[in-house]
């Protein structure tokens, strides 16, 4: 673990080490070389995630959910109008590209075109 190490790519978990050429992370096991940890900084860097309206979105924005979203387990899903803080930006898996908490129910990815800046 060192300071100097950029956090995992999967989890964001910041007790990375490196383990021969590969940095690991102890949290997930999830390992990738630092060239690509590199060549996709850089290209976060230039990506520029838009809400549903066109506002650029940033790390530590409010949001608010536009349209009622299911969530599994939950009888009654997010309500439109639910607002979010402090959102994190990360890379779209599957289209989720913002981490966040929600009051009620707790850590989850949202796609950015259900969101609306606040």
């Amino acid at each position: 673990m060192s300071e100097n190490l950029p956090p995992c790519p999967e989890c964001s978990g910041a007790y990375t080490y490196e383990m021969g050429a590969l940095l690991v992370c102890p949290e997930c096991g999830h390992e990738w070389s630092p060239a690509t940890a590199d060549a996709a900084a850089d290209g976060a860097a230039d990506a520029v995630i838009k809400d549903s309206v066109g506002n650029v979105l940033a790390d530590g924005d409010t949001v608010t959910v536009i349209k009622t979203l299911k969530v599994k387990g939950s009888p009654s899903g997010i309500k439109a109008g639910t607002k979010v803080r402090n959102i994190r930006l990360v890379d779209a898996v599957d289209g989720h590209d913002i981490d966040c908490k929600v009051d009620g129910f707790g850590a989850m990815k949202l796609k950015s075109s259900v969101v609306k800046k606040a």
